[in-house]
């Protein structure tokens, strides 16, 4: 369900002397926000603070996909061949410290982020750039090492965020928890349980502000505190954290009169079952095929996840260009007990399958441990598998991971742009993050490399759909499930329809209270 956004006085483009008008908007989330300093923050918590108070050379706009000029005039590749990228600054742009925002300070922050690579920071999504040029005060060239026509992408999100090169150590991260930059907002305090926002009347660029301030309050995965919270009245709304359940009954009720709206936006956050192709159980593809014919995907998502998320059939999910439904196509969407059991049969497989799902608590959503003991019955009830489920603690399971000790594991994934190439090229590419001993062989060899060359988004669509269509046959993961956002709110806070999107950009500018 959506909500209607308020015609609101706002700042835009030129239209700075607006800022500051609405009320102050209190929110609550669990989230950690771990970092301030963009070459440190690789995660949703900080990267939420980075797209509000940082600008970028690009950005997402509301509900699309395709960058637009931020602190760039404008921006194109140059080359023909997906390497030579070249941006033009606006005029006249200011860091809340005063300081102009130059080229300079655009090449600072590239070059800090990789100098620094900090182990939880998003170096890795820069590590294509070869130098940085910087002809004049407003021309920034970037030359990369290969292809990668993602790579307006790439700097559109978090890890593109430009700080000013006079405030920030160029070899080590800033540790005072504050922030210099030129976006829509400032921080102005941040401490552990709460950080501060004022709307920065400097900011030059495309959003539209509706509100003249945000008070993010942390309630550190205390979901039960956070719902107390929206329903005392003490945030005005809720974003990322409250439990699935709390979510769905809200929604339930949404009829009666109780002040408070669910809002539903579209994620491109999705969950795999992964496994491991060296192991003796699920290294034998006849395996992979059976859980695949029985993994019921409606009934998981009606009974564990309360229809607060929606079936994944592919690798790529809905909403992304090229995205297709491969393992539907193969396997369907209700369990099919005797292609699975003929799976196992040619394999040369006669008695039950001991196989073990494991997890980890926390790290991929509370509901995760509920989910594979729902997937461990669903195999069990065809009278082929005797399954369990093991969780452990994140930093063993990454360990024992690497180990490749486990045949069937989960993986989830929150995309950092909202391209195929985020849901293909990092658990199929060099140094997948996947570590399941999967050869991708064409995959990675000959169709990865030919769509990053190509900057026309559209014209990947084909060799996207063989890549879903050889992973949907291989069976080195599983697609489970697409989750949907959700923010809870009073009802005279409008706009957040606007702010919950693929790109997961959350836009503080875009919220405000009807009425104001």
């Amino acid at each position: 369900m959506g909500m209607v956004a308020a015609l609101l006085a706002g700042c835009g483009e030129g239209d700075a002397a607006d800022a500051g008008r609405g009320e102050r908007i209190v929110m609550g989330m669990t989230d950690e926000v771990p970092a301030t300093d963009p070459a440190s923050g690789y995660d949703p918590g900080s990267w939420l603070v980075f797209n509000n108070v940082f600008q970028s050379l690009l950005s997402f706009p509301r509900g699309g996909t395709d960058p637009q000029p931020e602190a760039a005039e404008e921006c194109a590749f140059t080359d023909g061949a997906s390497r030579v990228f070249r941006c033009t600054l606006k005029e006249g742009l200011k860091f809340t410290s005063g300081n102009s925002l130059t080229s300079e300070d655009v090449k600072f922050s590239f070059e800090r982020t990789l100098r620094i690579d900090d182990p939880d920071g998003p170096a890795v999504m820069l590590a294509g750039i070869d130098t940085i040029d910087t002809p004049d005060e407003r021309t920034v060239v970037f030359r990369l090492d290969r292809p990668d026509a993602t790579f307006p992408q790439k700097i559109a999100s978090g890890a593109g965020s430009i700080v000013d090169h006079r405030e920030y150590p160029s070899d080590r991260l800033r540790t005072d928890g504050e922030a210099v930059g030129s976006g829509v907002y400032k921080l102005d305090s941040y401490a552990e349980d709460e950080a501060v926002f004022s709307v920065n009347p400097d900011y030059t660029g495309p959003a539209e502000v509706r509100n003249s301030g945000m008070t993010m309050k942390l309630f550190h995965g205390d979901q039960e505190a956070l719902k107390k919270a929206v329903e005392s009245g003490e945030v005005d709304l809720a974003y990322r954290g409250l439990a699935t359940d709390d979510i769905a009954d809200l929604e339930a009720s949404t009829g009666e009169d109780h002040g408070i709206e669910v809002v539903e936006g579209t994620s491109a956050e999705v969950h795999h079952l992964v496994f491991n192709t060296d192991h003796p159980v699920t290294g034998r593809l006849g395996v992979r095929k059976a859980v695949a014919y029985l993994l019921d995907r409606p009934a998981l998502i009606r009974d564990v996840h309360r229809r607060t998320a929606e079936p994944l059939y592919s690798i790529v999910p809905a909403g992304i260009t090229g995205h297709n439904t491969a393992f539907f196509d193969l396997y369907g969407d209700r369990p099919q007990p005797e292609k699975a059991e003929k799976a196992l049969r040619e394999e040369g497989i006669t008695g039950k399958v001991e196989l073990t799902l494991w997890a980890t608590p926390a790290r991929y959503g509370p509901a995760t441990v509920g989910e594979f003991e729902e997937i461990a019955r669903q195999l069990n009830a065809s009278g082929l598998f005797e399954a369990t489920v093991r969780s452990v603690e994140l930093e063993q399971y990454e360990k024992d991971i690497d180990a490749g000790k486990y045949g069937v594991y989960v993986k989830g994934w929150v995309p950092d742009y909202p391209d195929p190439d985020n849901f293909t090229a990092p658990f199929f590419g060099e140094g997948n993050v996947l570590r399941n001993g999967y050869d991708a062989g064409r995959i990675a060899g000959e169709l990865l490399p030919r769509t990053a060359a190509m900057t026309d988004r559209a014209d990947t669509v084909e060799d996207f759909g063989e890549i879903q269509d050889i992973v949907a046959r291989e069976l080195p993961i599983l697609p489970v499930w697409q989750g949907k956002q959700y923010a809870v709110a009073h009802q005279d806070v409008s706009g957040l329809e606007w702010t919950l999107d693929p790109s997961t950009v959350f836009r503080f500018w875009e919220i405000g209270k009807r009425g104001n």
